[in-house]
């Protein structure tokens, strides 16, 4: 059954006027810098594990698959807490959902400097995976309670070139406190980059409280102009999307939603991959400084972020989804195969196939949540988007976990690469296979919208 996205054939011609345009830039300054702050926090928290791994490991006797379990197993907990995470948001509101996300997990991130045995590594991984549920999809389905649809593909990019962003400032951040802070109060650097990149995320929940707003409605930052023209141009959205599931079993049993997860776990493989070893890689190619390994990582990172958000401008632009996920997809799948073959005889060469795969992995991301928005709202969206998100990040376990094992029996990246590659590479044949060209009232649309260059 191919996943299908529907339109109300007699849904008025979509012309929007430059007051709503400029509303949804006020939105968008408003929500889009506080909500992206808050994924560098969440990104650095997850991922500097993969840069402390240059000292931690020699220190505390880890092997590379502990390493692999206790990065991947962050995921475990991820999977059991995303649905119920987001469907509390649902039911509470963004605001509470996104501060108790944001604060629990920074005390965790803290709390990782004391790991001294494999155990207790497994533990706290385990729970910040637990406590970050829901926060990724928890946004993806709040930002689509302020944008119409034909907007939002540009909105996600945004939101998710954070995740490039931090690695642009994680990277070299990371890297300076591994050298920086090593030996200071007694402390390894591994330490230091806990403690200090936990602390910003405690605070940030609190203002969370304080600054989020749950709807449109509720935003006093609107003028009651400004409130009545996104609600009815959402409510414009809703009709022209027609029929929608909105109840929560049925969503969870739709079989468009599981397309959508084999779909996502084979970008989210090579996407973890990327992100746990791509440091291990820089170094397995020659470049063993922990801030050189960090300066690299941090540019191929920036020209990620710029593709996220050039892609998804050049989806909204033409209300095409299908290619500009899949050949995406496709082409970071080809530049991890040529790392995977270059990196132990053509550094420089690896290096640039390493950025490619990076951006290729990135780009594909936020045009793939325009897919469930298709035929998931209300209730259903929320679950949904999180089972999604949830179940296609248990990649998140297997792929550092495969890494790790085949790099400490292989003493090489490479087989893992490949595998990795092989893998994001089905995501183009799933996604021409499943997912239905756009409609062309939804072209249309994207087309009336592109011509008045929105937020």
């Amino acid at each position: 059954m191919a996943i299908q996205s529907y339109s109300a054939s007699d849904a008025p011609a979509f012309n929007p006027p430059a007051t709503l345009d400029n509303t949804y830039r006020r939105i968008t300054l408003r929500l889009l810098p506080f909500l992206m702050a808050l994924w560098v926090l969440s990104w650095i928290d997850r991922v500097n594990i993969g840069f402390a791994k240059l000292q931690m490991l020699a220190d505390l006797k880890f092997s590379e698959t502990v390493y692999g379990i206790g990065a991947g197993i962050f995921f475990i907990g991820y999977f059991i807490c995303e649905v119920p995470s987001n469907l509390l948001l649902e039911y509470i509101g963004a605001r509470k959902t996104i501060a108790r996300i944001t604060f629990l997990w920074g005390i965790c991130c803290v709390a990782m400097m004391f790991v001294t045995t494999p155990a207790s590594f497994y533990v706290l991984r385990f729970f910040l995976g637990v406590f970050e549920a829901g926060f990724y999809p928890g946004v993806i389905l709040f930002l689509t309670y302020w944008y119409p649809s034909e907007r939002r593909a540009k909105v996600f990019g945004l939101f998710m070139s954070a995740s490039a962003l931090a690695g642009v400032i994680g990277g070299p951040l990371a890297g300076g406190i591994l050298n920086g802070m090593n030996g200071v109060n007694g402390w390894a650097g591994w330490q230091w980059v806990f403690l200090l990149e936990g602390i910003p995320s405690i605070l940030a929940g609190v203002v969370t409280l304080i600054y989020l707003t749950d709807r449109p409605s509720k935003a006093n930052w609107l003028t009651p102009e400004q409130r009545s023209l996104v609600e009815a141009d959402l409510a414009r959205d809703a009709a022209a999307q027609g029929p929608r599931e909105h109840r929560i079993l049925a969503s969870l049993k739709d079989v468009r939603v599981w397309q959508c997860i084999a779909i996502f776990f084979c970008i989210v493989t090579a996407n973890s991959a990327l992100t746990f070893f791509g440091p291990s890689v820089v170094r397995d190619a020659g470049f063993t400084d922990p801030l050189t390994v960090g300066w690299i990582m941090s540019a191929a990172y920036l020209c990620g972020g710029a593709g996220m958000i050039l892609n998804g401008r050049d989806s909204d632009r033409t209300g095409e989804v299908r290619l500009h996920c899949g050949v995406a997809a496709f082409v970071g799948a080809a530049a991890i195969a040529v790392t995977g073959l270059l990196v132990s005889s053509a550094p420089i060469l690896a290096m640039i196939a390493l950025a490619v795969g990076i951006v290729g992995t990135m780009s594909a991301i936020p045009v793939f949540w325009q897919i469930p928005g298709r035929f998931l709202a209300g209730s259903a969206a929320a679950a949904g988007i999180a089972l999604i998100n949830s179940v296609a990040n248990l990649a998140g376990f297997g792929a550092p976990a495969v890494m790790g094992y085949l790099r400490e029996h292989t003493g090489s990246v490479s087989i893992g690469l490949w595998i990795v590659a092989a893998v994001e590479a089905l995501s183009l044949a799933l996604i021409l296979a499943f997912v239905p060209p756009a409609t062309p009232e939804l072209e249309q649309r994207a087309a009336s919208r592109a011509a008045h260059e929105p937020a």
